[in-house]
């Protein structure tokens, strides 16, 4: 049985990750706005494939190129994810959920003629802008 300060802790906790935003983040918007000034435009918030559900951050219809904002709590970045020590197989379970559906995303959309885009929160928006830029105009249509 959980112990009273555990209970204030995982409500505490519980509290602060639900006001974390899921969409248009500081880096989302930074990185739209390099690519709306570079002349780029995409859909927001959109499921790249029909019948799948698995929205992506931005989406370049034509040249089939779907960005993923990734945060790195939540997504297990290498570099600054962190595994949390209080309930710490709820929140292994929970990332390595996010890993495994991250991974099953780009192979879905891979076999449906879609390339992912994988942004980490911490990257420069001018960076990751550079990727996404790069990588439509290979696969735009000529």
């Amino acid at each position: 049985m959980a112990s009273v300060e555990q209970l204030e802790t995982t409500s505490a906790v519980r509290a602060r990750m639900s006001k974390q935003k899921s969409r248009d983040t500081g880096i989302e918007m930074a990185l739209r706005k390099v690519l709306h000034a570079a002349g780029f435009r995409y859909r927001v918030h959109r499921r790249p494939v029909k019948g799948v559900r698995r929205e992506a951050d931005l989406v370049f219809g034509p040249a089939r190129v779907a960005v993923f904002v990734d945060g790195c709590f939540w997504h297990g970045c290498p570099e600054h994810g962190t595994w949390p020590k209080n309930n710490a197989d709820y929140w292994r379970t929970k990332i390595e959920t996010n890993r495994r559906r991250d991974a099953n995303t780009d192979a879905v959309l891979l076999e449906a003629g879609w390339l992912a885009v994988r942004v980490w929160e911490h990257e420069p928006a001018e960076e990751a802008a550079s990727r996404v830029i790069e990588t439509v105009q290979e696969r735009r249509p000529h």
